[in-house]
């Protein structure tokens, strides 16, 4: 049987682009640690926001 969890329980970070929350993503399993932004547009204007 396959480990499962709720999505409710997935861990959770707020963009510093668009303030908005964003759940853990299975493509980002191995380094989540290392994603600050919610997508590839909020990636693309953080220079803009300075």
């Amino acid at each position: 049987m396959p480990k499962t969890v709720k999505k409710e329980n997935l861990p959770v970070k707020i963009c510093p682009v668009c303030n908005r929350p964003f759940s853990w993503r299975k493509k980002w399993k191995k380094y989540w640690n290392d994603v600050i932004y919610c997508s590839e547009q909020c990636k693309r204007r953080k220079t803009k926001q300075a």
